[in-house]
């Protein structure tokens, strides 16, 4: 029954999260929305539930974190060049593309967490992991050219950004692993989101409120605090310590699929056969790096 209850939370994370990427794109394109008053909101109220959440439902010290140098450090480090990073480039690229462009390129992140530790355990990347990192170049190629490398189908700004965004990603995934041992994830997270939310209200601040408000951009705009954000995480991270982080990550590339079929359908993004083929492509290295890695544990 866990395993059952692992794989739907996952996987509605992972819908959850395409979904707010496409009211995302919504509210940019359509409403005005400013996308760093957006940011800055979801991850200061964001932030301060999963705290609450941490003190009173798993009774969590919340300051414990604060009192080792160290820890305080690699805290600061992660809310800026992983929780704030990788939510800024993701939606950035949205304002400059669309969802479902900038979702699929965002999961480039595995590739990139590839090349990185080959780089760093000084390793040749075995058959399964170069096979996946040209299969992701080859994705995104096909992405961003439709096929005709003579020119971009999108903005050299929404490449640069979607691009930054799976770089972030690896980040994101990489930095906080030493800190989520020794605490939970609640708190690294809650506190990634609110310092990251407090350094971006100086770049625009929570009450400076942009674009056009009706009904739909305010419900919107909920969605993606509170479904996007909070419960997609929470859900995210209890299916880890359910199923672990392997099988989580490879039922989360539900999410690229979910964003462009959303975007697609609703807001009618012009989605050609050669952005679904690269979509495909790069969604494929997931399962073989997930499979990779499983080859790795087994020696």
């Amino acid at each position: 029954m866990n395993i059952f209850r692992g794989f739907f939370l996952a996987v509605l994370a992972a819908l959850l999260w395409g979904v707010s990427g496409t009211f995302g794109q919504f509210l940019f394109q359509q409403r005005g929305i400013n996308i760093e008053w957006l940011i800055t909101i979801r991850m200061l109220v964001s932030g301060i539930f999963l705290l609450l959440f941490a003190k009173f439902g798993e009774k969590s010290d919340l300051f414990e974190i604060w009192k080792n140098r160290k820890d305080a450090l690699q805290l600061a480090i992660f809310s800026i060049t992983g929780m704030l990073a990788v939510q800024y480039t993701y939606f950035a690229a949205i304002k400059h593309s669309n969802a479902a462009t900038a979702t699929v390129l965002q999961y480039a992140g595995p590739v990139v967490i590839a090349i990185y530790l080959a780089f760093k355990n000084k390793k040749i990347p075995i058959l399964l992991e170069f096979l996946a990192i040209v299969l992701a170049i080859l994705g995104t190629s096909l992405l961003v050219t439709h096929g005709n490398i003579d020119r971009l189908s999108i903005s050299g700004t929404a490449l640069f950004f979607g691009l930054a965004s799976a770089v972030a990603l690896a980040i994101y995934t990489l930095q906080p692993v030493r800190l989520l041992t020794r605490y939970k994830s609640s708190v690294v997270i809650g506190w990634g989101m609110l310092c990251g939310g407090i350094v971006f209200s100086f770049v625009k601040a929570p009450w400076s409120i942009e674009g056009t408000w009706d009904a739909q951009a305010f419900w919107y705009t909920a969605f993606i605090v509170i479904f996007g954000t909070l419960i997609a995480f929470y859900a995210y991270l209890t299916a880890v310590q359910m199923i672990g982080g392997q099988k989580t990550s490879l039922l989360a590339s539900v999410e690229p699929l979910s964003a462009a079929v959303l975007a697609v359908a609703w807001l009618h993004v012009s989605f050609s056969a050669m952005d679904w083929v690269g979509s495909l492509l790069i969604v494929s290295t997931v399962f073989l790096l997930s499979k990779s890695s499983s080859k790795s544990a087994n020696h």
